[in-house]
């Protein structure tokens, strides 16, 4: 069943059989801890023998091994396997799961498992479309996604697309209706606990497509925004921006490939598996994603920094403390405080007049082409305390960003575009989506 005006497909939905121990089958998203081996090391060891998720996902921290080929065979293998063995099996019915994610931080965060049209998405820069990115997509990372996704039989979903519901009309009313009951997981690495309820009437699958087109009217959205003249945006990414990139591209290639385009209108690969998350429900948490930059000489990256921008100033300090106190009295409308560290201790970039809103695009303006022209990797970080661990270490460089307003996001993005990559996330890294749900997308 498909509700085309909204994007929207009621997709067959493949879960674990009774018999899989599905504390081990469950695994955090694979983009995240991308510094940390050891994170995915104690993950390998809980799941160990049993069925689990994690033999079908990539962890990006792996992604520039020697082995990349043969961890894709064996993915792809084990998909085949589990669809044989009956380790994944389909839903009685066709329809959506209703979430509801326990963290450390928060008691509950709720979503809604349903398939998107990818024909209604593009994350170029400047799209219109109804589903959109909210960061920019970098196109040169999308190969060994595609390489990794473009022969699987199966996908599964760590990508969270946000709804901006004040009424709370689509996922929340869900809960009221009783539904059945279909996992309970107590998550690993102590990432909290996360319920799962069919939603597979006609009557609930309908009132979530009502709940959806009334969001999409023009007339509702042009009010609500004051966006005359602009066009409807009813999905913004939230989290997994690259791996529906990933899927777009693939879908893509499906149509470019095919005599007749239209002869491929109802494959699979057309819709991506994706949690819809309102971004007013209360346990959803915008987080700042620090950076740290391996490879550098500070000093030259800050002297050259001071050279690219017309009015940058370094601040030293002896401790954290003392940089946070400082820095916070320097901040203004006019002025962009950085916080970073490195092997020398704390310190804070000052760069008044900034061209840009946000913190991140002013410090991307410089270090993009810096690190192009002088070497050196960015890694993204979720939490303060992996930037105090790594930033300080010999040829290292941590920086420090403030969290970005939740409620403004789809008001920026309708009126703005794209934020710069990486600009947020929804909560810290062991309160991202765990792989459960799967669906077939060959």
């Amino acid at each position: 069943m498909n509700f085309e005006k909204i994007a929207l497909q009621v997709p067959e939905i493949l879960l674990p059989n009774k018999d899989v121990d599905l504390h081990k089958w469950s695994v955090v998203a694979c983009d995240q801890y991308t510094s940390q081996a050891d994170y995915w090391s104690e993950v390998k060891e809980t799941a160990g023998t049993a069925p689990s998720t994690l033999k079908m996902i990539f962890p990006e921290v792996f992604l520039e091994d020697s082995d990349g080929d043969q961890r894709i065979k064996n993915i792809n293998s084990t998909m085949q396997q589990y669809l044989d063995d009956n380790i994944l099996t389909p839903m009685p019915n066709k329809g959506f799961v209703l979430i509801d994610r326990k963290t450390s931080q928060t008691p509950s965060r709720k979503g809604l498992v349903v398939a998107i049209d990818l024909e209604q998405y593009d994350f170029n820069k400047g799209s219109q479309t109804l589903i959109r990115a909210t960061e920019g997509t970098i196109v040169d990372r999308l190969p060994p996604r595609i390489k990794v996704r473009q022969d699987a039989a199966i996908e599964l979903p760590h990508i969270m697309v946000l709804i901006d519901d004040p009424q709370k009309s689509v996922i929340e009313p869900l809960f009221d209706k009783n539904p059945e009951l279909l996992y309970d997981v107590e998550l690993m690495m102590d990432s909290g606990q996360t319920k799962g309820y069919a939603i597979d009437t006609a009557e609930l699958i309908q009132q979530v497509a009502d709940a959806l087109e009334h969001l999409a009217s023009p007339e509702f959205f042009t009010k609500k925004y004051n966006a005359e003249g602009k066009d409807v945006l009813l999905y913004a990414m939230g989290d997994g921006n690259h791996s529906l990139a990933t899927a777009k591209s693939i879908w893509e290639t499906i149509k470019a490939d095919a005599l007749d385009p239209n002869s491929v209108m109802d494959d699979p690969a057309r819709y991506a598996l994706v949690e819809l998350v309102n971004i007013h429900d209360a346990g959803l948490q915008f987080e700042p994603i620090h950076r740290i930059i391996f490879n550098v000489q500070p000093q030259q990256l800050l002297s050259d920094m001071q050279a690219h921008f017309s009015d940058c100033t370094i601040h030293r300090f002896e401790n954290e403390a003392e940089m946070k106190t400082e820095a916070k009295s320097a901040d203004s409308e006019q002025v962009h405080i950085v916080p970073f560290n490195d092997a020398a201790g704390y310190g804070y970039i000052q760069i008044k007049n900034p061209e840009f809103t946000l913190e991140l695009a002013t410090l991307e303006s410089f270090l993009n082409d810096y690190l192009d022209k002088n070497g050196g990797k960015v890694d993204f970080i979720h939490g303060d305390e992996v930037v105090r661990e790594l930033g300080i270490k010999a040829g290292n460089m941590g920086f420090f960003f403030p969290p970005i307003s939740k409620h403004s996001l789809f008001k920026t993005i309708i009126f703005d575009g794209a934020l710069p990559r990486k600009t947020f996330s929804m909560g810290e890294a062991d309160e991202k989506r765990f792989y459960l749900e799967a669906r077939k997308i060959k």
